[in-house]
């Protein structure tokens, strides 16, 4: 713990120099590069906006007030809400930012920063991971030059990104790393370079451990390995984040194994798209609310994040046993052509069972799984069709349908589950704890994007939180979700110098029209752009001007509280 107190003792030292650095002498010279007039501010702590302007140099906000002076360039904000850039907890643009470092559907919804790790993380690798990749690659093809997640995160700042990009370690990543698939426990040596991996990848940046438990080799891993793996981004000042090993039957133990952990691991920890899925389950909430409020009243820090929709989006693995699938897509893929394989599978995932996740039972039925995503040419015509329309255009079972799409494709198949209730998010969305994630790429309506049908939330979910659930449903206010958006992420993550409108802090910044802001991508039509953003400003650097991207690429690797400690 004393590590930790010094830690943020170095922080906050180093925010106020840099604060020393731009602050009243520089605002002095009342020359800036950019000045944003007349808007109102929310400064992302959830009190009341205010009328005022903000003074921009370089790459960091210099002054807030009136009669700052002039600058290079003006934006008049009059009639439109100045908030923080917002922070997207739980990104799948790993891949999407190598294709098209622009991050479309992101910064159009005020997106400045991506948050990866969902288990799975860009590095480490060895050189098995690396052989193993452009098997698993779909449509998005690319060259594996670096072997960290530092590197993979500088790969992309060298690269060119609109938005800046972070990352936890992912469990299911480090365990790859070790153990390949296999269903056992590490040895004492081999848990020993587990947790030396997460020390590599905390101190060059890493913000924390992900994991994503019903998803093997993750799924094998017992509470003891995963503590072990976070005493270690402990020390470090990191985090513990969580696709929790049951959002449905073992919903309540599941979010007790995390708190659990944080405990163990003298550890902050965040629940990754908290949800109640299937109908049965949907009463739990209530429970694990309660569960959660007791945990932050003992003095944990628990938190949690979500998506501002009723369907989840994975793939039909999460409809199969781990069993099945121990060794990797390979040897899942052999299994499923085995006759009495086929025939025991059959029965499982139609059978309720407290063992293991299956969405296709949470989902209640196949015409409530969306078939989204193939690899296979010859597959794609079935994108936007319902499992359950498949197999009747098959004549084969559901079961024995879903076997064959995963052998065919040669992938586990990108698949929409609707899963949750409308009630449900709604009280989700009205916890002070709650932050938010799309889950999802961050993509654009052209190219080799558009071969997909992604979940909508790829490019409405901050918009559909600020248009439908603000706005129109009046769930919490404006001031409340910009701070779910801003501040408190960024405090979750140990990030002293993003996430507020303040001297000293980067110049990451959304403007945007609180009566227009819309999201419009549905299930049957993704592809469509949220609209009601005006500016987005990364780093000091305008990248959508008037709802148009300019093409800049100013963001950067933002790096955990592990590497301060190392650059010290």
């Amino acid at each position: 713990m004393l590590r930790k107190v010094s830690l943020w003792i170095f922080l906050l030292a180093a925010l106020a120099a840099c604060s020393k650095q731009t602050g009243s002498d520089d605002i002095a010279t009342g020359q800036f590069d950019l000045l944003v007039i007349n808007g109102e501010i929310y400064d992302g702590q959830g009190g009341d906006p205010y009328a005022a302007d903000i003074a921009i140099r370089d790459d960091r906000i210099v002054g807030i007030g009136k009669d700052l002076g002039t600058a290079d360039r003006t934006i008049d904000a009059t009639g439109l809400a100045v908030a923080p850039g917002f922070i997207n907890m739980l990104s799948w643009a790993t891949e999407s930012l190598i294709a098209d470092g622009r991050s479309q559907s992101d910064i159009r919804q005020g997106v400045t920063l991506e948050v990866m790790g969902e288990g799975w993380s860009m590095g480490p690798l060895n050189d098995a991971m690396k052989a193993e990749a452009p098997g698993q690659q779909g449509d998005i093809k690319y060259d594996i030059t670096w072997t960290t997640l530092g590197e993979y995160l500088q790969f992309l700042e060298d690269k060119g990104i609109s938005t800046n990009v972070a990352s936890f370690v992912g469990a299911s990543t480090v365990r790859i790393h070790e153990l390949g698939y296999e269903d056992r426990a590490p040895n004492e040596e081999e848990l020993e370079r587990m947790r030396n991996l997460v020390r590599t990848a905390m101190e060059e940046g890493a913000l924390g451990v992900g994991s994503s438990l019903i998803y093997t080799p993750a799924f094998y891993a017992d509470t003891a390995e995963l503590i072990a793996l976070c005493e270690v981004a402990s020390e470090y000042g990191g985090r513990y984040i969580s696709h929790i090993r049951s959002e449905g039957e073992q919903f309540v133990e599941a979010v007790e194994e995390l708190i659990a952990i944080a405990r163990a691991a003298d550890i902050g920890a965040e629940i990754y798209h908290l949800k109640a899925a299937g109908k049965a389950n949907f009463d739990k909430l209530e429970t694990v609310f309660d569960r959660i409020e007791a945990a932050r009243a003992e003095g944990l820090d628990i938190t949690t994040d979500m998506y501002t929709y009723t369907a989840g989006a994975t793939g039909l693995d999460a409809s199969m046993p781990p069993w099945v699938q121990e060794g990797g897509y390979e040897a899942w893929a052999e299994r499923l052509k085995d006759p009495a394989i086929r025939e025991r599978l059959k029965m499982e995932i139609e059978a309720p069972s407290n063992d293991w996740e299956n969405l296709y039972l949470a989902a209640g039925s196949a015409d409530k799984v969306l078939l989204a995503g193939f690899k296979n040419p010859d597959l794609k015509p079935l994108t936007g069709k319902t499992l359950a329309e498949v197999a009747r255009m098959r004549e084969t079972s559901v079961a024995e349908t879903m076997m064959d799409l995963v052998i065919e494709d040669g992938s586990r198949v990108g698949t929409i589950y609707f899963i949750m209730s409308e009630e449900n998010v709604k009280k989700k969305i009205a916890m002070p704890w709650m932050a938010f994630g799309s889950d999802a790429e961050s993509l654009a309506p052209e190219g080799n994007f558009l071969l997909s049908n992604p979940h909508p939330r790829a490019y409405g979910t901050f918009a559909r939180l600020l248009g439908k659930y603000v706005r129109d449903d009046k769930i919490i206010s404006l001031p409340e979700a910009v701070r779910r958006l801003t501040s408190l992420p960024a405090r979750n993550l140990g990030i002293v110098d993003r996430g507020l409108l303040k001297a000293g802090f980067f110049a990451d910044i959304t403007i945007f029209d609180p009566g227009s802001i819309q999201d419009h991508a549905t299930f049957a039509e993704p592809h469509q752009y949220a609209t009601g953003v005006q500016y987005v400003i990364v780093n000091g650097v305008l990248v959508l001007v008037d709802g148009t991207h300019t093409e800049a690429t100013p963001g950067r690797f933002v790096k955990g509280p592990g590497f301060r400690i190392t650059a010290e």
